[in-house]
């Protein structure tokens, strides 16, 4: 019986657009739980996706530092991450969390 090739899969490959790129950076920061290096480690496979060395030059960065600090082996500076998002073209919001008990709006539901 003849074995099946496999290759490991590379999201960067898949990343495209940048609504694909938000929305992969999105999921990842929605899934991380806090976890800072995560969501460092997604904005490493969308930057790949675009180009490491453009994003870098486009953010300030030497491409080596940025390498590092998206490598998901360690939590990148706030500036770094604000510095690389914009440089990628995206943008970062922030969103009331609905808390337990309440509406969108934030009032109480009757229970």
């Amino acid at each position: 019986m003849a074995k099946t090739a496999t290759v490991p899969y590379d999201v960067a490959e898949h990343l495209r657009t940048r609504e694909e790129m938000a929305a992969y950076l999105e999921a990842s920061i929605e899934e991380a739980e806090g976890d800072a290096a995560f969501v460092a480690k997604a904005l490493g496979d969308i930057a790949r996706a675009r180009g490491m060395a453009q994003v870098a030059t486009e953010a300030g960065l030497s491409r080596e530092s940025l390498y590092k600090a998206l490598s998901g082996d360690r939590n990148p500076t706030f500036e770094t991450v604000l510095r690389v998002v914009r440089a990628l073209g995206l943008k970062l919001r922030a969103e009331a969390a609905l808390e337990s008990g309440a509406d969108a709006r934030g009032a109480p539901t009757r229970g």
